[in-house]
């Protein structure tokens, strides 16, 4: 949608972002699948199939969202707030702002998955806090010693991402609870010099942070729906050979 706003061709998927897509969607049809097949009476099914395409909905808003970003950070060109143009600033605004909403839909689309994960595998995580995150999601993994393999490849992408997530964690906490994150930068600079010209933040490294944090949603989304499918088709599997016993 943003593409087609900004005069870009329509993206074409591609590495871990196709990965995910696909994994995701594979577990969309299953569980329409199942539906069609047996009657879904307390309508788990469903209710999983739909968190599951309100995740490729995320995830796609999160990459235009990157790719907004990045668009305008290339029209960007001064490096002080002072010596921009008026149509420079607004696009410097549209720059932060889908810088903002990218790193807030980071751990949005974070925290949505943690609740498909507990629910897909009973992981319980309200009986150790309320209100969960992804992150507390991956800790009840390891308290319950549950889905070795699963938990074990998400925290491990979880720690190699582990400096770009904690940059962005710091940026979206000062959004929410303090100012607008890019004007800390704006206030540190004022306690140097009342009367200097306001120096940009480093956008491109900002615009990495948020990059990097996307690849690591893709990786998370993909080994989680692709771990999901593979059981899936074993208790399919099971299921169907216990059935020929008979």
């Amino acid at each position: 949608m943003l593409r087609i706003l900004l005069g870009e061709p329509p993206r074409e998927n591609g590495g871990v972002l196709a990965e995910a897509m696909d994994n995701m969607a594979k577990l969309a049809a299953m569980l329409r699948k199942e539906m069609n097949a047996h009657e879904d009476h307390d309508h788990e099914y469903r209710k999983l199939e739909i968190w599951t395409r309100g995740l490729i909905s995320s995830l796609d808003e999160l990459e235009q969202s990157w790719f907004a970003a990045a668009f305008y950070r290339k029209l960007v060109v001064a490096g002080y707030m002072d010596d921009m143009t008026v149509i420079e600033q607004g696009d410097y605004a549209r720059y932060v702002y889908f810088y903002k909403n990218g790193f807030i839909r980071v751990f949005s689309l974070l925290d949505k998955l943690g609740t498909v994960l507990n629910s897909l595998y009973n992981l319980n995580t309200t009986k150790v806090k309320a209100h969960f995150s992804y992150f507390t999601v991956l800790r009840q993994f390891q308290l319950l010693k549950a889905h070795a393999p699963l938990a074990e490849e998400l925290e491990n992408i979880k720690n190699s991402y582990r400096e770009p997530l904690q940059n962005l964690r710091k940026r979206r906490n000062a959004e929410i609870h303090y100012m607008n994150a890019e004007m800390q930068d704006d206030l540190w600079q004022r306690h140097q010099g009342l009367h200097d010209k306001i120096q940009l933040e480093d956008l491109d490294s900002h615009l990495e942070d948020l990059k990097q944090c996307l690849e690591m949603v893709c990786k998370s989304l993909s080994a989680s729906f692709r771990y999901s499918n593979e059981q899936w088709r074993k208790n399919a599997a099971a299921l169907k050979a216990g059935d020929g016993s008979k």
